[in-house]
C-alpha cells in the first residue's frame, strides 16, 4: 500500500497551492497538505505535526524558501525543502540549492517534475539518515575499543637506536609497573632490563626483528616470553612499533608493549569495528554507483535538450527562402558553439559516470574497455571469453568492470608493456578476470610501498563481494593479475 505522505506548503497564494495540490494528485501521489502564509503561523505547523517534505515559494520576503531553510537549520530539522517558484530566477535557484533546498522546479512545470523531485529527495534523506546512524555506531565502537585500549594491561613506549649502537627508552609509560615489575624511570636509566626480561630463546628473534626493522624502516612486529623477576609464570607479550628517522640520524620507534592474553578482548572489538567500517565503505560505494548512473540520466536529458536547438537552428537553414550569407553565417557559429557544449558534456560523462555499455553485460563492458585501451595506448589488448554473456547483479558488474579499469591504469603507468591478454570466465560460481601483460613484472616491494593505493583498493573491492585478487609478478618479463569474485555476491 503506497505510504501517505504529510506536506506543508509555505508561502503560496490559496490559487498556486491549489495548482500544486492538482499536479501531485496527478501524480497518484497519496498526501495530506497544509498551507501556511504568514510568518506568525508558520512556526505552529511544527507543534504535534510530523512532515515529510516542506514545498515552498520564494516570492514573499518574510515568509519564503530562506526563511524556512534558516528555521529548518536553527532548529535542526532534517526535513526536504523543495522550492516550486512562482518566478524564473536562475541566482535565486542557485543560492537557495546552496542554501539546502533540495530541488527548484518552477511551478509552470512542476506537474511533470515535481513527484519525482520528492520521490528521489525522501530517498536522499532515508539515506543520509543511514549513513548517519551507521556513523554513530561507528563512532560508539570506536569509543568503546578507546575505552578497552585504555585499561590494558600494557606499556607505551618510545625507543631509541643510535648510529653507534647504543639504545635507550626516551619514555616509557606507566604500564611497565604492571607488566614488568619495573618502574619508567628504572627502565629509561637501564633499558637493557626490558631485554634482561625476555627469555634467552627469544631474544634473537628480538635483535634480529629489531634490526630489520631499522635497516627497513618497517613495522617492528614481535612476539615472545618475559619472566618477570619475582613471578614464577612466564608471560606472552607482543610488541608493535613504528621506527622513524631521530634528528641525530638514529632509529626512533614509538610502539606499545601488550600481554596477548588480555588483548583478544581488543583484538575482537577492533575486528567488529573494521567489519563495520567494511560494511560503510561497502554500502557508500553502491550509493555512489546509484548516483552515478541517476546522474547519466539527467544529464541524457540535457543532452537531449541542446540536441533539440541545435534541430531548430538548422530547421531555419533548410527552407527554401531566399537569405544572405550572413544569416547562414551566423547560425553555423550557433550550432558550431551547441555542438561543442555536447561534445564536451559526453566526454565529461564517459570519464566521470557510469559507461552504459555496463547495460549491454559484463562480457560486452570488458571487451568494450579493452578496445578502448588499445586505442588510447596504442598497446594491443587481446579480450578472450567463451561466453557471449555472464549474468550478474548490476552492482557486481559494476566493481568487478571498475577493478578492470584499475588493472589497466597500472599497466598503462607502471608496466611498459607492449601486449595484454585479458580473460574472462565463470566456473562452478565463481566468476574470473585475467589480465597478463609482458612489462617489467611487478614485485612485492612495489605491492607493499606505501603508496601502492591501487593493489589496496582492488584488494578492499574484491573482498566486500566475498572475493579475492592474486597478483604475480615475473620481473622483466611479465605481471598476472586474477580476480575471483562468487556470482551471487558476497557469500
Amino acid at each position: 500500500m503506497a505510504r501517505t505522505l504529510n506536506i506543508l506548503l509555505v508561502g503560496y497564494s490559496a490559487r498556486n497551492a491549489e495548482h500544486i495540490c492538482q499536479a501531485l494528485r496527478a501524480g497518484s501521489l497519496c498526501f495530506n497538505s497544509e498551507c501556511v502564509d504568514t510568518i506568525e503561523a508558520f512556526p505552529k505547523t511544527f507543534v504535534g505535526s510530523s512532515w515529510d517534505v516542506i514545498l515552498s515559494d520564494d516570492t514573499m520576503p518574510e515568509l519564503g524558501a530562506e526563511q524556512v531553510l534558516s528555521h529548518l537549520a536553527a532548529h535542526h530539522l532534517a526535513i526536504p525543502v523543495i522550492v516550486v517558484s512562482s518566478r524564473r530566477n536562475d541566482e535565486s535557484a542557485a543560492h537557495l540549492m546552496k542554501a539546502g533546498a533540495q530541488d527548484f522546479i518552477s511551478i509552470t512545470c512542476c506537474t511533470a517534475r515535481l513527484k519525482q523531485a520528492i520521490q528521489r529527495s525522501l530517498k536522499q534523506m532515508e539515506t543520509l539518515q543511514h549513513i548517519r546512524e551507521t556513523q554513530l555506531a561507528l563512532q560508539k565502537s570506536e569509543a568503546h575499543f578507546r575505552a578497552i585500549a585504555s585499561n590494558l594491561p600494557g606499556l607505551v613506549f618510545q625507543f631509541l637506536l643510535n648510529q653507534d649502537g647504543s639504545k635507550s627508552f626516551s619514555y616509557v609509560s606507566e604500564g611497565s609497573v604492571m607488566l614488568l615489575g619495573i618502574s619508567p624511570t628504572h627502565l629509561i636509566e637501564q633499558p637493557d632490563l626490558f631485554t634482561n626480561l625476555i627469555l634467552p630463546e627469544d631474544r634473537a628473534s628480538y635483535d634480529q626483528l629489531m634490526q630489520a626493522s631499522a635497516k627497513h624502516f618497517s613495522t617492528w612486529n614481535w612476539e615472545g616470553r618475559i619472566q618477570v623477576k619475582g613471578d614464577p609464570d612466564i608471560k606472552w607479550v607482543s610488541l608493535r612499533a613504528t621506527p622513524r628517522r631521530s634528528p641525530n640520524d638514529g632509529v626512533l620507534w614509538d610502539g606499545i608493549v601488550m600481554n596477548i592474553s588480555r588483548n583478544k578482548l581488543a583484538e575482537i572489538e577492533i575486528a567488529r569495528s573494521h567489519a563495520r567500517l567494511a560494511e560503510l565503505t561497502s554500502y557508500l560505494q553502491k550509493v555512489k554507483e546509484h548516483e552515478r548512473a541517476k546522474i547519466a540520466r539527467e544529464i541524457h536529458d540535457d543532452i537531449g535538450g541542446t540536441l533539440t536547438a541545435i534541430k531548430c537552428e538548422l530547421l531555419l537553414c533548410m527552407d527554401a527562402k531566399p537569405r544572405k550569407s550572413d544569416f547562414y553565417q551566423q547560425k553555423a557559429a550557433s550550432i558550431e558553439e551547441l555542438v561543442d557544449n555536447v561534445i564536451d558534456s559526453t566526454r565529461r560523462i564517459a570519464l566521470d559516470l557510469r559507461p552504459g555499455i555496463l547495460d549491454f553485460g559484463i562480457v560486452a563492458a570488458i571487451q568494450w574497455q579493452a578496445k578502448e585501451f588499445s586505442k588510447r595506448t596504442e598497446i594491443p589488448c587481446v579480450f578472450c571469453c567463451d561466453s557471449e554473456d555472464i549474468p550478474l547483479d548490476a552492482d557486481l558488474a559494476s566493481a568487478i568492470f571498475r577493478v578492470f579499469q584499475e588493472i589497466l591504469t597500472n599497466i598503462s603507468k607502471h608496466a611498459g608493456a607492449s601486449d595484454v591478454k585479458v580473460k574472462l570466465f565463470e566456473n562452478d560460481g565463481w566468476v574470473f578476470l585475467e589480465a597478463i601483460d609482458n612489462g617489467r613484472g611487478i614485485r612485492e616491494s612495489d605491492m607493499n610501498k606505501p603508496g601502492s593505493f591501487g593493489i589496496r583498493g582492488m584488494r578492499e573491492r574484491c573482498q566486500q563481494l566475498g572475493g579475492n585478487i592474486y597478483v604475480n609478478g615475473i620481473p622483466e618479463k611479465e605481471t598476472c593479475v586474477i580476480i575471483q569474485i562468487p556470482v551471487n555476491g558476497k557469500e
